[in-house]
């Protein structure tokens, strides 16, 4: 396991699904945990389990200069952070027809404003401590042309190039910064339709190389990866944690 004691990290986006698991990990490995999300009860569910001294910290990081904000609570909390993990992030479906600036606005303000303005703002205290690891959770609809996702792809896509930007930014300093592009994960987002849409967890399967659907768990250990010194010599990359689905052909399932 990665020894990661003595080591501060923020999960953004960490009270289910994939940034729960990262948490949960990098608690495991030793880190102290800044946690952070909207809902209230599911953070403390999520730092009772925890070992290391877990400190919540709630935000809603859609309203303008919430990324700014969360990153001075941050600084005045625990001084510095040595790993940040972009999670937080809303997915929207909306095909070309029905998509408003509304529409536009909101995903764009969560998934690439408030990920990016928070990077910055925890960025020099990264520096100040030697170097540091930012994580991007981004998606495979930066990979491949997902139908009716046009903005949510579009946010995933900006934050590609951001985590290749920032990477030749910081590299000087010490600062690796990678992303990693989940493919279909069973969190709570697919879950009413895992359970009410007959033949969909099948059907989606069979798009897969590895034949099956992801979990939390799958993401969190590349992450773990990225915020270790396993991946030093790593930065700039964006990594596809898929099962083969954006990249891979489906062949059927043996006979």
């Amino acid at each position: 396991m990665s020894d990661m004691r003595g080591k501060i990290a923020v999960v953004t986006g960490a009270s289910r699904g994939i940034g729960e698991a990262s948490a949960r990990a990098l608690d495991a490995a030793g880190a102290r945990v800044v946690l952070s999300g909207r809902t209230m009860s599911d953070l403390e569910r999520v730092a009772n389990d925890l070992a290391n001294e877990p400190m919540i910290l709630q935000a809603d990081l859609s309203p303008p200069r919430a990324g700014t904000a969360l990153a001075e609570r941050v600084i005045a909390s625990v001084g510095g952070v040595d790993i940040l993990v972009n999670n937080a992030g809303i997915p929207m479906r909306r095909t070309p027809d029905l998509l408003t600036e509304e529409d536009f606005d909101r995903v764009f303000s969560i998934n690439v404003r408030s990920l990016l303005m928070l990077t910055l703002g925890l960025g020099p205290s990264m520096m100040e401590r030697g170097g540091g690891s930012v994580i991007n959770i981004s998606s495979i609809a930066s990979l491949r042309g997902p139908l009716g996702r046009v903005a949510y792809a579009g946010t995933k896509g900006a934050v590609d190039a951001m985590t290749r930007a920032l990477a030749a930014d910081w590299g000087p300093h010490g600062v690796r910064v990678n992303a990693i592009c989940p493919g279909l994960i069973a969190t709570a987002i697919w879950e009413n339709d895992r359970k009410n849409i007959p033949g969909l967890i099948e059907e989606l399967e069979g798009q897969i190389a590895l034949k099956r659907w992801g979990y939390g768990e799958d993401v969190a250990d590349v992450v773990l990866f990225f915020a270790s010194e396993a991946s030093r010599y790593m930065t700039g990359e964006v990594v596809a944690v898929d099962g083969g689905m954006a990249r891979v052909s489906s062949a059927p399932r043996p006979g």
